[in-house]
């Protein structure tokens, strides 16, 4: 005779008696929200009246070799009028690339100051401009 195996039943778990919940105390009533105090501004500096000094190596007179002098002017002036001059001659005569306004095509006077390179970009352009100043 075959027999059956009864699975074990499990007897069901005992639960906890529910805990009722505590009292609640009375809510303390809460002061009234403040506004947020307004931020005020920062006193603004006072200026004296004195300009930013620029750097002293930026103003001082820088004498073109022969090529550059043939773009912006023979006469010795600081790198900052220099480049002005030269940004002037490359508006002047529309050599800003179209497509990639950062690349400046050169012309004939230029290809001697970029060092013979067809088309540089600005910034290659103020490294090789620093090498015609004396």
């Amino acid at each position: 005779m075959a027999m059956k195996k009864t699975a074990a039943k499990k007897s069901p778990a005992k639960k906890a008696p529910a805990k009722k919940p505590a009292a609640k105390k009375p809510a303390a009533k809460k002061a009234p929200a403040k506004k947020p105090a307004a931020k005020k501004a920062a006193p603004k500096k006072k200026s004296t009246g004195a300009k930013r000094k620029p750097n002293a190596a930026f103003m001082k007179a820088m004498t073109p070799s022969a090529s550059l002098a043939a773009v912006i002017g023979e006469k010795p002036m600081p790198r900052t009028e220099v480049t002005k001059k030269i940004w002037d001659y490359i508006k002047k005569n529309k050599l800003q690339d179209s497509v990639n306004k950062r690349n400046i095509n050169a012309d004939d006077k230029l290809k001697a100051v970029f060092n013979g390179k067809k088309q540089v970009s600005m910034f290659e352009m103020t490294k090789l401009v620093n090498a015609h100043l004396k």
